[in-house]
């Protein structure tokens, strides 16, 4: 789980009772060494709200609709996979409230050695990044930028996890942002015989002018993704947004065609 990061010490259940039926301040006590008032404190720098609500805590996200709630989209491009060897190349987000994009924030991070097999597919070029900000700074400005919002980005994991230790690294404490998978949830609402997000666009037809593995291009394809996965959600019961990153978690898979239609439309 995304939230079982160092700094964040609570058990697997007691999370889970965060986002549904509450957690006592006895079993929250219970697991934490400091100051409950300073670690509601850490946890809100980190991108974390709490609330108390007839005597239990709770996720704030189970408390504001979803047309209510801001939900920042991200993608990020990097010159590898491990964050020990490599890092972010290129960072974008949008943040979105009501279905609509209420800001913007990209930017380019200086680096040393992009492979050219990494070039080949995102286009960018150590030349392209000479004259951008450095990582701390970029990571800086993006934690700032993102607050307390919900995370989402496509197959979330590895951009959540890489911005994460990316922050590790300069110094900061790890995200708790809430998060949500925008692959996830798409498989839920939307059919389709694949989840690739190059795949989905050219099938729903979500982003026209876009340019894959650019990562504002990415954000804007899983913004129109995002915007079509909500409009598909036909249960009433899905009201909050902890509602949704459940549905996005636990809702059944919707079938697969048998067969690819975009290949059939080619022949």
């Amino acid at each position: 789980m995304i939230l079982d990061e160092p700094n964040f010490s609570l058990d697997a259940k007691s999370i889970h009772k965060l986002s549904t039926k509450g957690l006592s301040l006895k079993t929250l006590k219970e697991q934490i060494d400091e100051d409950l008032d300073f670690l509601l404190q850490l946890w809100h720098s980190q991108g974390l709200e709490l609330v108390k609500h007839q005597g239990s805590f709770y996720f704030t996200t189970k408390f504001i609709p979803i047309k209510d709630a801001i939900f920042c989209i991200v993608d990020i491009e990097t010159n590898g996979s491990k964050i020990d060897k490599h890092q972010i190349i290129e960072i974008a987000a949008v943040k979105v409230k009501n279905g609509k994009i209420i800001d913007s924030y990209e930017s380019l991070v200086n680096c040393k050695e992009i492979n050219p097999h990494i070039t080949e597919i995102t286009g960018i070029t150590v030349e392209d990044t000479k004259d951008a900000p450095v990582l701390k700074k970029v990571m800086y400005d993006f934690k700032t930028f993102l607050g307390d919002a919900v995370f989402v980005a496509h197959d979330v994991k590895f951009d959540y996890k890489f911005i994460s230790l990316s922050i590790q690294k300069i110094g900061l404490a790890p995200l708790l942002n809430r998060s949500l998978c925008s692959l996830s949830l798409a498989e839920r609402t939307i059919e389709s015989y694949r989840y690739a997000l190059s795949y989905l666009n050219v099938s729903f037809n979500l982003n026209p002018d876009a340019v894959h593995h650019r990562a504002m291009s990415d954000v804007m394809t899983t913004y129109e993704l995002f915007k079509l996965s909500l409009a598909n959600l036909d249960d009433e019961s899905i009201v909050s947004v902890e509602d949704l990153i459940r549905f996005s978690k636990e809702a059944k898979r919707l079938k697969k065609p048998k067969f690819d239609p975009l290949l059939e439309s080619q022949e």
